[in-house]
């Protein structure tokens, strides 16, 4: 099991910090021995720019992104991107990409938001295509190239010719393509306890028709951490993250965070929550969150209790722990996060 750090929206674990604090405890997580760092996008500043900082400032972590959005850029930009950032890491960079949503790629980008499953499939299969240098000829239903012209390959030879992609997902269908055609699932608040009921199938599914060349699936988990007792005070931003997802991140009939929680069998919880968040009663939104729901997406405990939730996570079939270190100094989270290490390694995971 890789353990990997889940960076927020503006580069830092902790709200208070400043990117060149964020760095510095990075290259201090990549020390006490974190294997990869995940920068995320979503209406925040974007994530390429600060990958290539990491890239400059670690030598061993693996890099990825968390996730790119496919509507924003052509497929051919993500190839591009893609393949700069591996060059300038050294072959460190995994491709973390998704469909997003339609409150982000409508309400904030302007752009449609229309078969995020068709255009994924798409969209891979031309960064491939760029990797391996091919002249670049794909017509497609929603990408068409060229348009004009004659086709043409990217000018430089890439590092490699098979950047991993680690596709984020929640619904049954966009999971069944992850584990299909991707080396790695992103996934979101997951309890590994639904796992098997919940994405079973998909996951079945996509596997089913999964390329062996591929490898196994890499299933990747964002969780809130800390080496403590899982307080309200300590679990308050992941309380108030669950709040904005279920209740803000779409409109009332299509918000997919509310969608896999009623999957998880919180429908009517995850409905009162929409209601009062959209009612701007955000306070009472995150107090409406269930505490079970809360201390099952997060990984906050004693040495003796994480070894069991990370044994739970493996058994559910869990291969990538992104954790956001939620002590109150920088001291504490490095030091927990050589202690989660520990804890890998005597679980032999």
């Amino acid at each position: 099991m890789r353990l990997g750090i889940q960076l927020g929206y503006s580069g830092q674990a902790n709200p208070s910090m400043t990117w060149a604090d964020a760095v510095e405890e990075v290259v201090e997580f990549e020390a006490a021995g974190a294997e990869l760092v995940v920068v995320p996008e979503a209406y925040s500043f974007d994530a390429v720019s600060q990958l290539g900082y990491l890239a400059a400032r670690t030598s061993r972590m693996e890099l990825a992104s968390g996730v790119m959005q496919l509507y924003t850029r052509t497929p051919t930009l993500t190839a591009m991107t893609a393949a700069g950032i591996d060059y300038v890491s050294g072959g460190r960079f995994s491709l973390g990409l998704g469909a997003s949503g339609p409150q982000v790629i409508e309400g904030f980008h302007g752009v449609a938001y229309d078969a995020p499953l068709a255009r994924t499939r798409e969209v891979v299969e031309i960064c491939r295509k760029v990797w391996r240098r091919e002249t670049l000829v794909h017509d497609g239903a929603h990408y068409r190239i060229p348009r004009a012209g004659k086709p043409l390959k990217l000018i430089n030879r890439p590092v490699r010719d098979r950047i991993p992609i680690l596709l984020a997902a929640m619904g049954p269908r966009n999971v069944a393509l992850a584990a299909e055609i991707a080396e790695g699932w992103q996934a979101l608040f997951l309890d590994p306890a639904a796992l098997p009921e919940v994405f079973g199938p998909a996951l079945a599914e996509g596997r089913a028709r999964r390329d062996p060349a591929l490898g196994p699936l890499d299933i990747m988990v964002p969780l809130p951490f800390a080496v403590a007792d899982p307080t309200e005070e300590l679990l308050a931003r992941h309380r108030a993250q669950l709040a904005l997802y279920i209740g803000g991140m779409g409109s009332r009939s299509r918000n997919f965070s509310n969608d896999l929680v009623g999957r998880y069998g919180y429908a009517d919880q995850a409905a009162t929550i929409q209601e009062l968040f959209l009612s701007g009663r955000r306070a009472e939104a995150a107090a409406a969150v269930p505490d079970r729901l809360v201390h099952a997406t997060a990984l906050v405990g004693r040495p003796a209790e994480l070894r069991e939730r990370v044994a739970a996570l493996a058994a559910a079939g869990v291969t990538t722990l992104l954790v956001s270190p939620l002590a109150a100094t920088r001291a504490e989270r490095v030091k927990d996060i050589a202690e989660l290490k520990h804890v890998l390694i005597d679980n032999s995971l």
